[in-house]
């Protein structure tokens, strides 16, 4: 069966071949093209069911984020910021002519969504936060800190789905080992020498800890910028990195954002669970 998606790349100020699914859609939609964009250690893979359903009734771009997937590896590892992976997101919209689109944020790409908004309001015609706000606990920084750097190989997939399971088992209490293999194909690779890795460059643990790395200050300026757009912001029930009062917060600042718990998971809901799926096809149907 033919793949539903192309494999593209395009080219950063930098020099580095960066990689991007591109899920064309039906022939001939004007639809508005929709961005998902992967938290900190994820990848394209992150939103391979999520993007073939949407790319039914409209085009759908997955970048991998430098030092992800199958793009380039940076030899700076002071590039892997926030603001680098705006600019590098903002070449290849400028390169492919899109002006207006929806966006689909994890975590990471949640921040670069408020970001892109904040640099050029009016430009994106819906919003999907996936368990992130302008504010982040700090439990769940330092969670994400100490999981980030340790990296490790694995010589089967059930090695490595049972280490991911002792890793984030707290976040998703219900997966079995089915859940974790599939989890473990999304996030880890393998190498050359057969083994399975984790498919990012470990590198984007050194200025993770930097002051403004994990979140760029004044976010809630950047949020401001989406004050008037349709918005769902989905939470994970058990998320250690978007507290109740933040999504208060959001809330009152956005009368436009509904607001989606799913239950029993935490950092970061997979979106492909029924009430994330529901919220998003309801998103989707009035951003033309």
């Amino acid at each position: 069966m033919a793949s539903s998606y192309e494999d593209r790349s395009w080219v950063s100020e930098d020099g580095l071949s960066l990689h991007y699914r591109d899920y064309p859609g039906p022939e001939g939609t004007d639809r508005l093209p929709v961005l998902c964009m992967h938290g900190l250690t994820r990848n394209a893979r992150d939103f391979a069911d999520l993007a073939e359903d949407i790319s039914r009734t409209r085009r759908v771009i997955v970048p991998d984020m430098r030092g992800r997937g199958m793009s380039d590896y940076a030899p700076d590892s002071d590039t892997y910021n926030p603001l680098q992976y705006v600019a590098d997101v903002e070449k290849l919209l400028r390169e492919e002519g899109i002006d207006r689109f929806v966006a689909i944020g994890t975590s990471m790409g949640g921040l670069m969504t408020m970001m892109l908004a904040h640099a050029q309001p009016g430009r994106i015609a819906a919003v999907v936060m996936n368990d992130i706000g302008p504010e982040i606990d700090t439990s769940g920084v330092e969670r994400i800190a100490g999981y980030v750097r340790q990296g490790g190989s694995y010589p089967t997939w059930i090695h490595a789905a049972r280490s991911l399971s002792q890793v984030h088992g707290a976040a998703f209490p219900d997966f079995d080992l089915d859940r974790w293999l599939e989890m473990a194909k999304r996030t880890l690779s393998v190498c050359q020498n057969g083994r399975i890795s984790y498919d990012y460059d470990m590198a984007i643990a050194e200025p993770f800890s930097k002051p403004g790395n994990a979140a760029p200050a004044n976010l809630w300026l950047a949020f401001e910028a989406l004050r008037a757009v349709p918005m769902v912001l989905i939470r994970g029930e058990l998320s250690d990195l978007l507290t109740a009062e933040t999504v208060k917060q959001m809330k009152a600042r956005n009368p436009k954002m509904s607001v989606v718990t799913v239950p029993r998971v935490g950092h970061a809901p997979t979106l492909d669970e029924p009430e994330a799926r529901a919220a998003i096809g309801e998103l989707l149907a009035g951003a033309e």
